[in-house]
């Protein structure tokens, strides 16, 4: 063994006994146990009884190697019906593990337990896991970190440390109300009162000074930031003062490393960040502060800043110490988010390949934006635009949640009154999708499924709608990681456009931002039979139906083909 293999191995047995997990040769199968229970919760000086698991907020680490085996067994002691979804896992030919509610699976009752099975197949890097029911997820999230295979080196020095930052929302009432009375009335929800790292909102809110995430580094040390945006509905920058950063991973994938000030994340996405220390310790702190890209109207999101502080070990403690503070850019700052996304590339080595679809099989111009609905009742009032409900769509179909789940209904043959697999492949009416809106702003309602044959390789351009303003959507596809091959804005031109496709080095992901008033373009190998979520990761925007599902059937062989139900799976 050489030098810099003994290195890796004991820095990763470190960091495995540091979470309780024994370093095993050959892939393993980890048990963890998930009890959803009520917690009381205090932040802003107001306490609150939230859904957490095992009491914990954030939740708890789920720490695995590429390969292994999970067994997490779900047992629900809250109120609230409920799934967990493993966002970013595969879930190869394991649809019933998948979690999102009334999707792959009915929710887990009151009482009830659900064993969520699966194995890690090729994927390495930072991922995790939410409540995929209402929005149970503003508190009932925690990371999935996914080690390299036992003497696999990561392609970059090995770390000192390894430290998760999560950062979420805190409300301060009930965020099920919150959604109930918004979805009633039609009008825009409450947004939240803080935004949090590690559940924390630190100083710079009222109340919060003894709440505040403290990392303590050490000097000439490199760090590997895991970083996660658990946020019901912003994407959101993130810096740290005096310090720069290199990323080096994105949604479990590896990326071409490039330095940056700051990042942007979005819902659903993860970024890994290493940290380079100073080499010798300064007499100083320093903030790691987080705030919203926001594209949406002003008052619909919550104009704050979270913060965190970075100490270093040999600084002796002084409360007059210099704090440095980042600067990040303007909320609106759209220049910036696309100078970073376009930043990114796949490694594209031989051991870490870009494996982009060079030719498609099933081409798809899917439309993703705001509109309206009518009131429910004749002759009532609601408080979204022009006393109508506020709505969401793919392709002008506001998705309605069925009450069996779409996986179950089509592996037993009884789809019939549960969905229907015509799911126009592009708008049925075409208009200037980001220039003047339409004078009929409606959108339709349904539960359409978009059927793929087995192994079809898949385009699909996602083109923003300026309806009712030009916003940002991160879409999550569910089953699958895609290519970003191309973006842009205005109108996708498709005869010009895919000329400056990326078919070489794009970045994989899971879930990606529609610029405001402008399309993305992914390209994806559907092999993986089942049926898969897709949805935009503004939990208000999946609230108002901005989500649709995929179909694909099984292949010819035995391996190509949706495993049966676990006997335990539960029952609407």
């Amino acid at each position: 063994m050489g030098a810099s293999t003994l290195h890796i191995s004991i820095a990763l047995f470190s960091f495995l006994a540091m979470l309780h997990l024994p370093l095993q040769a050959d892939a393993a199968t980890r048990h963890y146990e998930f009890n959803i229970t009520m917690q009381n919760v205090t932040r802003l000086c107001n306490t609150r009884s939230i859904v957490t698991v095992n009491g914990k907020f954030p939740g708890p680490r789920v720490v695995v190697r590429e390969g292994d085996r999970l067994l997490i067994n779900v047992t629900n002691f809250a109120p609230s019906n409920i799934t967990i979804h493993w966002h970013g896992i595969r879930q190869l030919r394991s649809g019933w593990a998948d979690g999102p509610a009334y999707i792959t699976q009915c929710p887990i009752q009151t009482g009830q337990s659900y064993v969520y099975n699966f194995t890690v197949i090729g994927q390495r890097g930072t991922l995790w896991w939410h409540a995929h029911a209402s929005w149970l997820r503003s508190t009932v999230y925690g990371p999935i970190i996914i080690l390299p295979k036992k003497n696999v080196p990561y392609p970059f020095p090995e770390p000192y440390k390894q430290v998760p930052i999560i950062f979420g929302e805190w409300f301060n009432t009930d965020t099920e109300a919150i959604i109930s009375q918004a979805l009633q009335t039609g009008g825009g929800p409450n947004v939240s009162d803080a935004y949090t790292i590690n559940g924390l909102p630190g100083p710079l809110y009222n109340c919060s000074a003894k709440d505040t995430f403290k990392l303590k580094v050490k000097a000439g040390k490199t760090y590997l930031l895991r970083v996660i945006n658990a946020a019901l509905n912003d994407e959101l920058f993130f810096s740290i003062a005096n310090h720069t950063l290199t990323v080096a991973d994105v949604d479990a994938v590896y990326v071409k490393p490039f330095q940056t000030d700051t990042i942007l994340i979005a819902p659903g996405q993860t970024t890994n960040l290493l940290l380079h220390t100073k080499p010798t310790a300064p007499g100083a702190a320093f903030l790691m502060t987080a705030r919203p890209y926001a594209t949406g109207a002003a008052g619909t999101f919550d104009n704050s800043t979270v913060a965190g502080i970075l100490e270093y070990e040999s600084t002796p403690f002084n409360k007059n110490l210099p704090l440095h503070k980042p600067t990040l850019p303007p909320l609106n700052d759209t220049a910036f988010a696309t100078n970073f996304t376009t930043r990114l590339r796949s490694l594209a080595t031989p051991q870490f390949p870009a494996n982009v679809p060079q030719s498609v099989d099933r081409r798809f111009l899917f439309t993703v934006g705001l509109g309206t609905k009518p009131c429910d009742q004749n002759n009532a009032t609601c408080q979204g635009p022009n006393g109508t409900k506020f709505a969401a769509s793919v392709s002008n179909i506001s998705f309605v949640q069925p009450a069996t789940a779409l996986l179950q209904a089509h592996f037993t043959g009884r789809s019939s009154g549960v969905y229907a697999a015509d799911f126009p492949y592009s708008p049925l009416r075409w208009f200037n999708y980001t220039g003047s809106p339409p004078n009929n702003t409606m959108v339709g309602n349904g539960t359409k499924l978009m059927v793929l044959p087995f192994n079809a390789s898949v385009e699909v351009v996602m083109q923003g709608t300026t309806i009712l303003g030009a916003e940002s959507h991160p879409l999550h596809l569910h089953g699958f990681n895609f290519f970003v091959v191309g973006q842009g804005f205005g109108n996708y031109d498709p005869v010009n456009d895919p000329k400056r496709f990326n078919l070489v080095d794009p970045v994989e992901r899971n879930t990606v931002g529609v610029p405001p008033a402008g399309w993305v373009a992914i390209r994806f190998l559907a092999d993986n039979p089942g049926v898969w979520f897709m949805h935009c990761h503004l939990e208000v925007h999946t609230s108002w139906g901005l989500k649709m599902a995929w179909l694909v059937l099984d292949g010819k062989l035995p391996n190509q083909k949706l495993l049966p139900p676990p006997s335990d799976l539960p029952k609407c």
